[in-house]
């Protein structure tokens, strides 16, 4: 990292430097939503060399989440379950945090619904996040795949997606007017589609004009895990026994998008190899979360390596 009086900074290397939804990242590797739900400790973490940070997922309102036990650890697998449910203090919260932040490089906001807004409204809670949002942001992932929030994955069939996204489009270029900037806006979608399902969100994506695309999130089918004394619990899974299925997601979706919306990979990277493999599917970028905490920070450099030798 750099540092001066005006900021942190990732450090550039030209070699890896990589341009995603029209920004500079000083190198492909990000770190996935929520580690940082509350823009808390990003400075720390801009520490660790990430291209880029994204922060949340937030909600319009403060809420608590889910009842403890809501996280399961399983070292042997390098995975986690994990049915947090959107804790987090709020938008309002995280904004002020990110004020108070000195971390000058790319940062996403990723946000949700509160669990007490009806699906059918989702759409209110999301434009009050990208509103507080937008000025703060280098682009905003809009999360409608998070398996811990009833009816939130439905927002990915087709209709719900395709009337969620214009309003978010309509306000997204009110906003770039207004504010003379735009800021581009991310949709986060599961591991547990079939290719129907895929093709559809990208014919979406695409008719709307979406700036990028996560794939993928946690998932819900736990068949990896076996007998595991955590297999039946409730929430998504990450990690490594993720990995197979959120490739398949993204090779999928590459296919449909043909490079027309930039991707990002996230999912079951415990290696720079594993990072490497989302590059080759079709993605610009890819983000870490689950091989960090196991893996530790030395991850982000293998990754950031495994990446450039791409090039």
């Amino acid at each position: 990292m750099q540092k001066n009086t005006n900021g942190i900074f990732p450090k550039n290397n030209i070699n890896n430097t990589t341009t995603l939804m029209g920004l500079t990242l000083p190198n492909p590797v990000g770190l996935a939503a929520g580690l940082d739900k509350n823009g808390e400790y990003i400075d720390a973490l801009a520490m660790l060399g990430f291209g880029f940070i994204e922060v949340g997922t937030v909600t319009p309102l403060p809420q608590a989440g889910n009842p403890k036990p809501r996280l399961f650890r399983l070292p042997k697998q390098q995975a986690i379950i994990n049915r947090m449910g959107f804790n987090n203090y709020g938008i309002d919260t995280l904004i002020n945090n990110i004020a108070n932040s000195r971390y000058r490089g790319i940062l996403g906001i990723n946000i949700g619904k509160n669990a007490a807004t009806p699906i059918e409204k989702a759409v209110d809670d999301y434009l009050i996040c990208l509103e507080k949002a937008y000025p703060h942001a280098s682009y905003v992932t809009v999360n409608i795949s998070s398996p811990n929030t009833r009816d939130l994955r439905s927002l990915q069939s087709a209709g719900e997606l395709d009337r969620l996204l214009n309003h978010l489009k309509n306000r997204q270029a009110q906003l770039a007017t207004q504010q003379s900037r735009y800021v581009p806006i991310a949709i986060k979608i599961a591991p547990d589609l079939d290719e129907e399902q895929i093709e559809a969100i990208a014919e979406v994506a695409l008719n709307t004009q979406i700036d990028g695309i996560i794939a993928t999130n946690t998932t819900i089918d736990k068949t990896a895990l076996g007998t595991h004394k955590f297999a039946q619990e409730t929430g998504g899974l990450s990690g490594h026994p993720l990995q197979t299925q959120s490739n398949y997601v993204l090779n999928q979706l590459s296919a449909h998008i043909n490079t027309q919306i930039p991707l990002i990979g996230v999912g079951g990277i415990t290696t720079g190899t594993d990072a490497a493999e989302k590059i080759r599917l079709g993605a610009t970028a890819v983000q870490l979360y689950s091989g960090l905490i196991f893996r530790g920070p030395q991850l982000v450099a293998e990754c950031i390596k495994s990446c450039s030798q791409l090039k």
